[in-house]
């Protein structure tokens, strides 16, 4: 009864479908369109994919379904899944309510920087004073970043769509917003797609991503790479945090457990290699390079645009819009996996849980965190840094996606047990057609994967030279 109860105070998904456009959503975000193709870039291309591919296969599918699992068979949000399990595990859960809060914290400042993009490129295509115009893609960028008043307002306006859309309910706001945005997504970036790899040179592009080069895997090099591919699928496919386990927890008794937990991360890497086909011939098309970090999507790809001439703007436009909302679809899946935190603890008091006031209280310290990364302008405005890195945003990431997810997810392999998972997967007589590959992963793979990433990442943050 417990159990109906949290599903009728927080909500469900009304379908299957549903339910895996929303989870497909959180999957595909920055991680895939920003994150996917300039790590791939700056991680020898093929080498990158290869071993983001095994990672997928052998640890984010048996990650995936163990927390929609833990999620369903509790009915509670990631604080409360693992308290009832036992309540010494409560710390994982709490590990894995701050993730996705630092996480937004500079999620919402790149959202921020595409509705600034597209709205550019709007102004251009209309010959408005407020495009980018002749501007160098770089001086543009840079001019952005270090104007305080404009990234925090558009930053705010990022966290505000967020909050309205969360504001609006699992089935009314999360379930139906994803159900339009996936699909409008999948359509806009098969039409940049094409016109990426048509532009000429875009082979050398292609070949970057699909010729084997297995050069980035000399000495322990397979580490380095290994360590930024795990924290890439770690942070894309949303594991080791809040959010599929409170996805599960919205997710009825009688959809398949198995088919959501493979469709969902084929989804993501499917469109992760997408990502990298809009951009990468496209960048080589134009002469530059693809290891250019963070800068890829907005100084690299902007060039790429102002030089395919009166088309240019259209297809800017295009492309922003659809990383806005690849982000937006994220990040309402984060404000939702701290939101059922907060409505659990209500709930377990005996209290009706008002979702639209705990979903706007968490917004608007969002808010905050977001307007101070937003003011540090990627490291050019002067604030004092932290944790040895260049800016605040790289900082929070190493918080969160070098430390907290990998070990999130880490101990959720080795603590759930495998009973749970078989369990839920096969209830209403569904078969577990995976379960010996399951089990085989969750005790022997994931786990030694999991802590090489780990060590790899806190290597990659700190330059201890571990692997050097």
């Amino acid at each position: 009864m417990e159990q109906l109860n949290h599903e009728n105070h927080k909500g469900q998904f009304g379908s299957g479908f549903g339910f895996l456009m929303a989870a497909v959503g959180s999957a595909v975000g920055l991680g895939n369109l920003w994150g996917f193709p300039y790590k791939m870039g700056a991680n020898g291309g093929f080498a990158f994919l290869i071993l983001y591919l095994i990672l997928v296969v052998f640890v984010g599918y048996v990650i995936m379904i163990t927390e929609l699992a833990l999620g369903r068979k509790t009915g509670k949000g990631v604080v409360g899944a693992y308290k009832a399990l036992s309540k010494k595990y409560a710390f994982i859960g709490w590990m894995g309510a701050i993730a996705p809060w630092l996480i937004l914290s500079f999620y919402s400042m790149l959202g921020g920087y595409c509705i600034k993009y597209a709205v550019a490129n709007l102004g251009d295509l209309f010959g408005a004073s407020w495009g980018i115009g002749d501007a160098n893609s770089g001086e543009y960028f840079g001019a952005f970043t270090s104007d305080m008043v404009q990234t925090v307002i558009f930053s705010l306006i990022f966290v505000v769509l967020t909050v309205l859309i969360v504001r609006g309910g699992v089935s009314g706001g999360i379930e139906k917003f994803s159900t339009v945005a996936m699909p409008a997504l999948f359509i806009m970036l098969v039409i940049v797609i094409i016109r990426s790899v048509t532009l000429p040179g875009a082979s050398e592009g292609l070949a970057f991503m699909f010729k084997p080069d297995w050069s980035a895997f000399e000495g322990t090099g397979w580490i380095t790479v290994l360590a930024v591919a795990g924290g890439q699928m770690f942070f894309s496919l949303s594991l080791g945090m809040s959010i599929m386990i409170a996805y599960g927890s919205y997710l009825p008794k009688d959809q398949n457990l198995e088919r959501s937990a493979l469709v969902i991360p084929f989804a993501d890497t499917l469109v992760a290699i997408m990502a990298g086909l809009a951009t990468m011939p496209a960048v080589f098309a134009s002469g530059l390079e693809p290891s250019q970090g963070p800068g890829l999507l907005f100084i690299t790809l902007q060039t790429v645009f102002h030089s395919m001439g009166g088309f240019g703007p259209f297809f800017g436009f295009l492309f922003y819009t659809l990383v806005f909302i690849a982000a937006i679809t994220s990040s309402i899946s984060l404000l939702e996996g701290i939101s059922a935190v907060a409505m659990d603890s209500v709930i377990e008091k005996g209290e009706k849980p008002d979702r639209k006031k705990i979903v706007t209280i968490l917004g608007i310290s969002i808010a905050i965190t977001a307007s101070l990364v937003s003011l540090d302008g990627l490291g050019a405005n002067g604030f004092p840094q932290f944790f040895g890195q260049g800016c605040w945003l790289d900082a929070i990431d190493l918080i969160a996606e070098g430390i907290l997810m990998p070990l999130g997810a880490c101990y959720c392999a080795i603590i759930i047990p495998t009973s749970l998972v078989d369990e839920e997967a096969t209830l209403n007589g569904a078969r577990f057609r995976t379960k010996n590959f399951y089990d085989f992963c969750i005790k022997f793979i994931a786990p030694v994967m999991m802590v090489l990433v780990l060590l790899g990442q806190l290597d990659g943050f700190f330059g201890l030279g571990m692997f050097s």
